[in-house]
């Protein structure tokens, strides 16, 4: 669903350019120039009003964290909580995640997280969901050997494909739950996780990686 077109946005998009990669492709390499210190670089595909990414980059400082979004009414505001707290270890990319090897280059992303993406539960639909492998054939070219892949869903639908999915694509699952909240797993809730979560909705998680090789 297509958020309501945000009041002064494009003002507001401006005001943040700072924190903004505007030509994402010529970053592709040169993401740790950002941050020579980084120990990990980071990303979130979809990252909405940023309170997971701003509250990971806080207790991380040690890290850079990237995060994409296409909704610019959702991204000004992760954006804006980012310039509000000062965390200088997070830049934006109003893009696409069918982009990412357009935006960086093999083995220069450490983790990848993917919160609460669009089930696409419609037929046919099954090659936009984030978990499907032609997605995981492009994390896999970006992220390191070591890293590890986070992802989080209240839709059973889509969690339930992800569960074979990504095994079958040759990932390893580390950690599986079906009801995340329940467990003593470390987790930053974001605010649509929040307020489902309230309603008695259970949360999915998988944490996985790719094959040593």
């Amino acid at each position: 669903m297509r958020m309501r077109k945000k009041k002064n946005l494009e003002p507001r998009l401006e005001r943040c350019e700072d924190v903004t990669i505007l030509n994402p492709q010529e970053m592709r390499s040169h993401w740790r120039e950002i941050m020579p210190e980084a120990e990990k670089i980071n990303l979130e595909i979809g990252c909405g009003k940023g309170r997971f990414i701003t509250t990971l980059a806080a207790q991380n400082p040690q890290n850079l964290y990237v995060a994409i979004e296409r909704e610019k009414g959702a991204i000004v505001m992760a954006m804006e909580k980012v310039k509000t707290q000062n965390l200088a270890n997070v830049r934006f990319i109003v893009g696409d995640a069918a982009e990412l090897l357009d935006y960086f280059a093999d083995d220069e992303i450490d983790d990848l997280y993917v919160n609460f993406c669009d089930p696409w539960t419609k037929r046919h639909r099954e090659k936009r969901r984030l978990t499907h492998r032609n997605f995981l054939a492009l994390y896999r070219h970006i992220m390191r050997p070591t890293g590890h892949f986070y992802f989080k869903t209240d839709n059973v639908e889509l969690f339930d494909f992800s569960e074979l999915e990504i095994p079958d694509y040759g990932m390893k699952i580390l950690t599986i739950t079906r009801d995340l909240h329940s467990t003593d797993i470390p987790n930053i809730m974001t605010e649509y996780e929040e307020r489902f979560s309230s309603q008695g909705m259970k949360i999915n998680y998988i944490e996985a990686m790719f094959p040593q090789e």
